[in-house]
């Protein structure tokens, strides 16, 4: 299978920024992409970086108007998209929301971010509740897909349970950056994390990650002199955490590349992780701690 990963600056302009998505998801497509997957929240700016009511504007039913406009262009090029987008479940109930679109247009199905950050300029438990719908992979013509959101990705347990609930591949929509005032150090401390936790889930679970993350600075609405540089490096790691392909950390970018979902199967018989788990020891997971 071939996998397109669209990494892209977003601007305050929402029609041109899915303007610019649909251009790339055309052109993933016409580099014979099968699956194509969007970053975290792609049809705007990264809104969470302040606690502002206003920005409640932006979320939208599921189904609804992205999910038709999307849906359109994956039933034109036959390929299936990962979605992520600001559901307005009900009236003062909203979901940071991974959706995946079928290759023949229809919704395959969603998964609600489960782990809700709120850090400075991350403050999305001002505007998201947690996921309710669990750790389910959705089913579709090029495999099960374990749909998770960013702030997922730090959790090995969830990446497990998805996994264990028989996911081909785990796909993180992701947006995530520095703030202006950290070190260069520190910097590269962050990202070499998240990219180490998340290509130790492949290692875990023997199966593929994809991690699609924005690029590019995006002030902040209160201060623009204040706001996020999100360092893009998206990337695609294998069943024994290899690097498959990597995006950079500046620029827009599509990256195309292969994924062998049989991996997983060889992967797991040489390293059969799911044999040896100890479960009988391991009910206190489920405690805040021990």
């Amino acid at each position: 299978m071939k996998a397109g990963i669209i990494q892209q600056h977003n601007v305050q302009d929402i029609e041109l920024n899915k303007f610019n998505l649909e251009k790339n998801i055309r052109q993933c497509a016409a580099s014979g992409a099968h699956l194509v997957v969007l970053q975290e929240l792609h049809n705007s700016l990264y809104f969470c970086q302040t606690e502002n009511v206003q920005c409640f504007d932006l979320a939208e039913t599921i189904p609804g108007k992205s999910t038709d406009f999307f849906g359109k262009i994956a039933k034109e090029l036959g390929v299936v998209l990962v979605l992520s987008l600001f559901e307005k479940r009900g009236a003062g109930l909203y979901h940071n929301t991974a959706v995946v679109i079928e290759a023949d247009g229809t919704v395959a199905g969603k998964y609600r971010k489960m782990h809700i950050p709120d850090d400075p300029s991350f403050y999305e438990k001002f505007y998201f509740t947690e996921g309710d719908l669990g750790f389910c992979p959705i089913k579709t013509s090029v495999g099960m897909l374990g749909v998770m959101v960013c702030w997922d990705q730090w959790y090995p347990e969830a990446a497990r349970l998805m996994a264990m609930a028989g996911a081909d591949l785990l796909i993180y929509p992701t947006a995530i950056g520095w703030d202006i005032n950290d070190t260069k150090d520190e910097r590269q401390r962050q990202k070499d994390a998240w990219i180490t936790v998340q290509r130790a889930h492949a290692v875990a679970n023997g199966l593929h990650v994809i991690a699609c993350n924005r690029v590019g600075w995006e002030a902040s609405v209160d201060d623009i002199e204040q706001g996020i540089q999100f360092w893009g490096s998206s990337f695609v790691a294998g069943a024994q955490g290899e690097i498959i392909a990597q995006a950079s950390s500046e620029a827009d970018e599509n990256l195309i590349c292969e994924i062998d979902l049989s991996r997983t199967e060889q992967v797991r018989r040489i390293w059969p992780f799911f044999r040896d788990r100890r479960i009988d020891y391991f009910g206190d997971l489920t405690k805040r701690w021990r």
